[in-house]
């Protein structure tokens, strides 16, 4: 593309060097840049872009997008943010592919994953291809396999590319995870949504947002964008749902879900069994009979979250049934490792989700059976979970093994410390530390019975750990049927 046609569009506030060199490519990253690819100076938490230009022209980078004028002899577009216009730049350089897809937007703390696999999957049901775009990667259809992808929300560049290479599959319709961050951080700019879905919101990355108001306002970012004729779909039970919808442009078709607030989709008759979960949904004069082989109650509202974006997109209750009821647990998400004992591996890791886990894996505890809850905390991010999942895993759970998750730069020992803070009493009869992820999981084999439950929480569907010097395989998955056996 000329770079001509993108100062057409990106509109800098001011060009010096120009000539109309011929951009092939986008890069962010000096290491991986490309000959004749624009190299875009962000400027980042700990990096700042501008300090690598000239390595990136060195490199073969033939123009810069930056914030300030630089002594390199190239094209230069200057702007006042350069992570506000490298999403115009993107959208620009793939041609804009979201306004010519339905995109669909989720977001919210916990529930995110599932929700858009659930909605994939309904719109499949209903002879529809839908791609996915996610934690895990993304895919271009529930059975096709999975994509890497670096951020819950890739950054704009590979955002637009991943869109594009949708939009030249015929595939036309795409629900994508949008993260706080992304929304902050301009990722998803440019981006043209048909409609968007909140799950909830509670306590998590205040190491990135500070304050639970600043999360709020980057999530409410994709509601207030919204346009005309789009629709915006809102768990009502949640205690930020009203502040959302006040910020929601009153000419978007909203739908509401819940199961304690009167919503326009409700769930009830709610009865969990140890093979799922099963309720009747309710919208307008119609009554549905779903089981799902899901369970807890967060499965309940990422039902209800899928049926009302479905409805939203004229989908109807029956093909959303048809779908859910098919449907297995998500790579990490409440998985079923092992049955004997029953040993599920999930991603929680904030106290909300740790709580919604564990309030699930009760209902499924024999009652001359324990709940055993392995876990631990992530460094280099918010400091002040620590404590409060302590307490929760205590409250909740019969015996609690506490370990490390991914400690990046922080002591193992010292994350510890601090979850052991919440804790009212520290009893080495239902207490147990090991900061070796690998070593706790062994220990399961001598604290569980066949007739426990066992939660491992945190790592999902990772199958890495992050240490603080590398970055080494681990899979709680893998661990656990080495600790316990293949089961199947």
């Amino acid at each position: 593309m000329e770079l001509s046609k993108i100062i057409k569009e990106v509109e800098p506030k001011e060009v010096l060097n120009f000539k109309d060199v011929d951009i092939c490519g986008i890069s962010y990253n000096s290491k991986t840049i490309n000959s004749h690819e624009i190299f875009v100076c962000l400027k980042g938490e700990h990096v700042d872009g501008h300090n690598y230009a000239q390595m990136a022209f060195e490199k073969g980078a033939v123009a810069l997008m930056c914030e300030k004028p630089l002594n390199i002899e190239i094209p230069q577009l200057i702007v006042n943010s350069t992570q506000e216009k490298i999403a115009d730049l993107s959208a620009c350089f793939y041609h804009n592919p979201s306004k010519e897809l339905n995109l669909i937007g989720a977001t919210g703390t916990n529930g995110k994953t599932t929700v858009t696999h659930l909605i994939q999957k309904i719109f499949e049901q209903d002879s529809k291809k839908c791609a996915l775009i996610g934690t895990l990667g993304y895919k271009l259809s529930s059975t096709s396999e999975y994509f890497e992808a670096k951020h819950t929300t890739p950054q704009a560049p590979e955002l637009q590319h991943t869109l594009q290479k949708i939009l030249k599959s015929d595939i036309l319709n795409v629900v994508t995870e949008v993260s706080s961050h992304s929304l902050e951080q301009n990722r998803v700019r440019k981006c043209h949504f048909s409609g968007a879905v909140f799950t909830n919101l509670t306590q998590d990355h205040l190491d990135f947002h500070i304050t639970m108001d600043n999360y709020f306002n980057a999530k409410a970012k994709l509601f207030e964008n919204l346009a005309k004729g789009t629709f915006a779909v809102i768990n009502n039970d949640d205690k930020y749902a009203k502040r959302l919808i006040e910020k929601t442009p009153k000419d978007v078709n909203l739908i509401t879900y819940g199961v304690k607030n009167k919503s326009d989709l409700m769930a009830k008759n709610i009865e969990f069994t140890s093979s799922g979960v099963s309720f009747t949904c309710e919208y307008q004069d119609k009554k549905t009979d779903i089981k799902l082989k899901l369970n807890g109650m967060f499965s309940v509202y990422n039902a209800l979250a899928a049926i009302a974006c479905a409805l939203a997109n004229n989908i109807s209750l029956e093909v959303s049934k048809q779908a859910l009821e098919q449907t297995r647990s998500v790579a990490g998400r409440f998985e079923i490792v092992t049955t004997t004992p029953l040993v599920i591996v999930d991603y929680a890791h904030t106290p909300d989700g740790l709580e919604n886990i564990l309030r699930a894996a009760r209902e499924l505890t024999p009652k001359d059976g324990s709940l055993i809850c392995l876990f631990g905390c992530g460094g280099d991010r918010d400091a002040t979970k620590r404590p409060k999942m302590g307490k929760i895993a205590q409250e909740l759970s019969d015996k609690i093994v506490i370990t490390s998750d991914n400690p990046r730069s922080e002591d193992p020992q010292q994350i510890i410390t601090d979850i052991l803070s919440g804790l009212k009493l520290i009893n080495p009869k239902t207490v147990f530390v090991e900061p070796d992820r690998a070593s706790a999981i062994k220990m399961l084999k001598t604290l569980a019975q066949d007739k426990d439950v066992v939660i491992v929480a945190g790592k999902g569907h990772e199958d890495y750990q992050i240490l603080k010097d590398r970055t080494i395989h681990f899979d709680d998955r893998e661990e656990v049927a080495r600790v316990f056996g293949s089961q199947e």
